[in-house]
């Protein structure tokens, strides 16, 4: 019944919980596959792969591209696109099949926790679950369930070299997503290091930059500085 689509580079250190929330689909008939779609990592996850019975697939390096990849390969009715630092809670499946049995006209996005501690993980994590509610802009690390009709219907995720995600959600609309009761824990790695007042600050930024027009060559080339 569902698909699920972790694109990686270079994750095979941070991978093994995101695949392990996945066991209690085990216990039921609902998970299809786990898709594991590479950019060209220098790490052993093609073995991982291999090793947890999910099928691997390769390409450019290229977030957008990787999910799109995996899309393209998968069979189940349904898609989860979950990334390869990020585990669902025990409840997932059941709140899941909940979604599921509502219909394939909505998206379902997972609501964002960090695997920290403390005041700033908890607002940064309140202030995207309110996005994503109010906005209807759920980022990737949020999870999607969607279904295959939906997501072709949307255009699937773009071939760019960041924001897909939120490119995903405004071809959608407000009105096709829904927050569901699960949660989605994340890493906050990146926040840890970078600090979480300069790392919000400039997800906002980039954001703002993005709505603007500016172009994305522009947006990359400065993400990766």
């Amino acid at each position: 019944m569902i698909s699920v689509i972790i694109p990686t580079l270079n994750a095979a250190p941070v991978i093994g919980p995101t695949l392990g929330s996945l066991s209690p689909a085990i216990l039921d008939p609902v998970l299809s596959e786990v898709i594991i779609s590479d950019g060209g990592s220098t790490d052993d996850i093609e073995d991982i792969a291999e090793a947890t019975g999910a099928k691997f697939v390769t390409g450019k390096a290229s977030r957008g591209r990787q999910l799109a990849a995996g899309a393209d390969v998968a069979r189940g009715e349904w898609f989860l696109f979950l990334h390869a630092d990020t585990r669902l809670s025990e409840d997932w499946v059941e709140v899941a099949l909940r979604h599921i049995s509502g219909g394939a006209q909505k998206a379902g996005w997972f609501r964002l926790a960090f695997d920290a501690s403390g005041g700033a993980a908890r607002f940064v994590a309140a202030w995207a679950n309110l996005r994503s509610r109010w906005l209807g802009l759920p980022y990737g690390d949020q999870a999607l369930l969607i279904h295959r009709s939906l997501y072709r219907n949307a255009g699937g995720f773009p071939d760019q070299p960041l924001m897909e995600d939120v490119a995903l959600a405004r071809a959608l609309g407000r009105r096709r997503l829904v927050g569901l009761g699960a949660v989605a824990t994340t890493s906050a790695e990146k926040y840890l290091r970078q600090g979480w007042v300069w790392r919000g600050m400039r997800n906002l930024t980039y954001l703002a930059r993005y709505f603007l027009g500016v172009s994305l060559e522009t947006l990359a080339a400065a993400y990766r500085r």
